[in-house]
């Protein structure tokens, strides 16, 4: 009885197995299906990024526009301040406050969709 000897080689077995998790291999490897995901990753953030901008530009620059159309307004008082060092001193503080935070919640709810489709079982 002749045994015959037989190479293992560690790559080829690793190749021959399938992966775990196809697209964390996608991601891992750069595939265009990996490339695509993370695409579409950025293309959230950015618009979530762009919509809140747009939020704080018409919030905060439209007080001025308002105040020169309607000087009334810029003139009025609020316990004993005028309402457009109020609004632009005080108040736009908070207000981007929320926006940031808004932020914050919104883009960690997009990487947790994004982390949800990368290990969502095929």
């Amino acid at each position: 009885m002749e045994s015959r000897r037989v190479r293992v080689v560690l790559g080829e077995a690793a190749a021959r197995r399938p992966p775990a998790d196809p697209a964390h291999a996608d991601l891992a490897e750069q595939t265009p299906v990996g490339e695509a995901l993370v695409r579409g990753l950025v293309r959230a953030q950015l618009a979530l990024a762009v919509r809140l901008s747009l939020v704080v530009a018409t919030g905060l620059g439209g007080l001025p526009l308002l105040f020169a159309v309607a000087p009334d307004i810029g003139r009025m008082r609020v316990f004993g301040v005028h309402l457009p060092w109020l609004l632009l001193g005080v108040l736009s503080f908070p207000f981007l406050f929320i926006v940031g935070w808004a932020y914050v919640r919104w883009a960690e709810r997009n990487e947790q969709d994004f982390t949800a489709v990368i290990r969502r079982p095929e």
